[in-house]
């Protein structure tokens, strides 16, 4: 692969300016189904900036790891062979802006106002301009929305939790929200979790509804258990060189396609997360259980504890700012 990406690298910079009479194309590749949020997305992204240019930028997406997996995009999106990426908000944290890695604390967002005082406020402008020293260029972020902990046995009480194998993005702070309640974490690809689902490699994960449906997990987990203990969102990001090369005008424009992708993205996840539950539901093949108020709270209360072992990890001053934006006082449990 790293030769594949070597090799590829020479024609994706001779997109890096835009001629006058050639027309522009940005390769937008992502890991999740296309009838996922980000999927829908990451299309109607496309259609905009080709109606807003006039046809000069076209948007060729990649969904489901069609051109890299998630382990290999980053790469391929600093040296210039792939122009734009969706990663989750975790994959910024081995890329050495660990700051990001606040957006995994447990029960952070008790709803999507807070998160979006975060995501849309100076707080989440501040982190996104953290990347533009590795060749990155953040132009928005993305809800998918809540997540669940599923797996083939019930998970109700925190006790169920122990001794079980849980899929996770790679992100310290996920490694020690699973051991918080006795589970032992396991950083994995996304493309890889239905087949380490099915074969027993993990016991079970934690998604957003619509990406446990989409990859049809439901297919090999019994349980789901409706947690909202965590969020799943993604930033829309660039190869800072290809986008600062392109004309102030088109860049302008793809401006404004991107705002308009993202308000539709963001006004579209709850929807969609909705309905996947009731596709789980009506598969009949995963039972779904909602958490009682008091089941919640002594969720909560175990995995609380990850605000103070991982405060270092992301900075206190990170940590307090998204504390301040959200109203989430971690000491009041």
């Amino acid at each position: 692969m790293k030769f594949k990406l070597k090799f590829m690298v020479a024609s994706a910079l001779l997109a890096v300016g835009l001629a006058a009479s050639a027309q522009t194309v940005i390769k937008f590749s992502h890991v999740v189904a296309a009838d996922t949020p980000k999927g829908k997305a990451a299309v109607f992204f496309a259609q905009n900036a080709a109606e807003l240019t006039k046809g000069k930028v076209k948007v060729e997406v990649y969904a489901n790891s069609a051109l890299y997996k998630d382990k290999e995009e980053m790469e391929a999106l600093q040296i210039g062979a792939v122009q734009m990426l969706a990663p989750s908000l975790a994959k910024f944290g081995p890329l050495g802006v660990k700051e990001f890695e606040a957006f995994d604390f447990p029960f952070m967002f008790d709803s999507t106002d807070a998160l979006h005082k975060v995501t849309l406020g100076p707080v989440g402008a501040g982190l996104l301009a953290k990347l533009e020293p590795r060749g990155i260029k953040g132009l928005g972020y993305w809800d998918n929305g809540f997540k669940s902990f599923s797996a083939n046995t019930p998970l109700k009480a925190v006790a169920d939790f122990k001794g079980k194998k849980f899929r996770i993005q790679s992100s310290k702070v996920l490694e020690e929200e699973i051991r918080s309640v006795g589970g032992i974490p396991q950083v994995m690809a996304f493309s890889e979790v239905y087949q380490a689902l099915q074969t027993g490699v993990v016991d079970g994960t934690e998604n957003p509804l619509s990406n446990f449906y989409t990859q049809k997990m439901h297919e090999v987990q019994k349980h789901l258990s409706i947690t909202d203990h965590g969020y799943l969102g993604y930033a829309v990001i660039v190869n800072k060189k290809f986008w600062d090369g392109l004309p102030a005008d088109v860049r302008g424009q793809l401006e404004d396609a991107m705002k308009q992708a993202s308000f539709y993205a963001n006004q579209i996840a709850q929807d969609e997360n909705d309905q996947a539950l009731a596709g789980v539901k009506k598969s009949g093949k995963t039972t779904v259980y909602v958490l009682t108020k008091e089941e919640r709270t002594a969720l909560k209360k175990a995995m609380v504890p990850v605000h103070t072992k991982m405060a270092d990890r992301v900075g206190k001053e990170t940590l307090q700012s998204f504390y301040k934006a959200t109203g989430f006082d971690p000491a009041k449990l």
